[in-house]
């Protein structure tokens, strides 16, 4: 009980568990739905659950890790401020580099594929923009909502979730019903899945990229670590149930030859939404599941940006006032929104080397900062991750191992189907 009230004690007033979980999972639910498929479709149904499973796991106890030593530090203290005040000078800049560059690549990503359903979209209707045009009209219209407040972030994000989730399940609903068993367990005979299982790691992790929101929820919950840990796991395992939903009725309903065109065509999102159209039952579902594309990518740029949005804030020192909040969108937005215009069909490949760099701030350096702090302050009350010494090694393998297979995939050693 007295665990309870010191909890809401520092819980800041009119901020609920659900804000944080939504913050998470809308972060989290986007690059994996878009990727996945297109990515899984050489290891196919069973590997790629499997896959998602462990990836998901490890990537919980990454964030737990994470929140554990930020924990130790003021609410609105950053990556930088982390490893600078823990791990050194050298961990600060290798990890410096490694969170801008990831979240500024998922931020272009996400205008790349934001610009592709949008454009899917506006063809319903007969109209037709340039690509770059379409994803210039998307970074702007959703960076004003960062520009505004984290408050603003939560609360339509929250809205974009519910939306997410009437949309998903009026879409998908009827591709669950119609999936071909046949399809989805033995798709073309063929006997050899496991060896594209490797190359489609890194993609797993980064569908569960969340923990540049960690120290995000740090500031806006305080140092109540029993809100934060139940945010981090709803909202991880609100992603999962849709991952899962979403290969199911993917896979359940495009022949793996079919994969074959969507990824000759890019693997953008509006190709795969695209394919997935031609096998709906009515114009109204295909409706559905073109608004929930564009809520799910618009609610993962949200998610990213708000935590891109307060770790250059915290780099460069920017205020929090009108004029400090301008300067800290400008360089947030700015950079991948040229990048988007000048390419603007770069989805799947900003996302494979947004996981390369994600190993490290991501996987880590979060095990490494939450050890350094047990060797800092071990007698202390706060929150602690269970499983000790061995689960950071197992952490910090599994990113060893996500980077290798990336850069074994890049150099044409590890199978990738096509």
């Amino acid at each position: 009980m007295a665990n309870h009230m010191n909890a809401a004690k520092h819980r800041p007033q009119g901020k609920s568990l659900l804000g944080g979980a939504m913050i998470i999972a809308g972060t989290t639910v986007g690059a994996g739905m878009f990727s996945l498929p297109v990515v899984g479709s050489g290891m196919w149904f069973g590997y790629s659950i499997a896959m998602l499973l462990g990836v998901w796991f490890c990537m919980l106890m990454s964030g737990l890790l994470l929140l554990e030593a930020n924990l130790h530090f003021e609410s609105g203290a950053s990556f930088d401020t982390l490893t600078r005040e823990t791990l050194g000078q050298f961990w600060r800049v290798i990890n410096g580099v490694s969170i801008a560059f990831v979240l500024y690549i998922l931020t272009y990503a996400y205008i790349s594929g934001g610009s592709s359903i949008v454009n899917h979209s506006l063809s319903a209707i007969g109209v037709t923009l340039p690509q770059s045009v379409a994803g210039l009209v998307f970074a702007i219209v959703l960076a004003l909502i960062v520009l505004i407040s984290t408050k603003a972030v939560d609360r339509i994000t929250t809205i974009m979730l519910g939306g997410m989730v009437i949309t998903f399940f009026l879409a998908i609903g009827n591709l669950l019903i119609e999936i071909d068993t046949t399809k989805l367990m033995s798709p073309d005979g063929e006997s050899r899945y496991l060896p594209y299982l490797f190359a489609a790691i890194p993609f797993g992790l980064a569908s569960f990229g969340y923990h540049g929101n960690v120290p995000s929820l740090v500031k806006y919950y305080g140092k109540d670590a029993s809100t934060i840990v139940k945010a981090i796991v709803v909202g991880t395992s609100i992603a999962l149930v849709i991952y899962v939903c979403w290969l199911i009725a993917t896979m359940g309903n495009i022949p793996r030859s079919q994969f074959a065109d969507v990824i000759a065509k890019g693997g953008n999102i509006g190709v795969l939404v695209e394919a997935l159209s031609g096998v709906m039952a009515s114009q109204w579902l295909n409706s559905m599941l073109t608004l929930f594309a564009n809520l799910a990518v618009a609610s993962s740029f949200l998610g990213v940006t708000l935590g891109l949005f307060d770790y250059l804030a915290d780099l460069f020192g920017f205020d929090d006032s009108g004029t400090g909040r301008m300067k800290t969108a400008a360089v947030t937005f700015i950079p991948p929104t040229i990048l988007g215009l000048l390419f603007p069909n770069g989805f799947i490949i900003a996302i494979g080397f947004a996981a390369l760099a994600a190993t490290v701030w991501a996987v880590i350096v979060p095990a490494l900062l939450a050890h350094k702090v047990r060797q800092l302050y071990p007698n202390t009350n706060s929150f602690k991750v269970p499983g000790g010494t061995p689960l950071i090694a197992v952490v910090v393998l599994f990113g060893v191992i996500t980077a290798t297979c990336h850069l074994l995939a890049m150099a044409d050693i590890l199978p990738v189907f096509k």
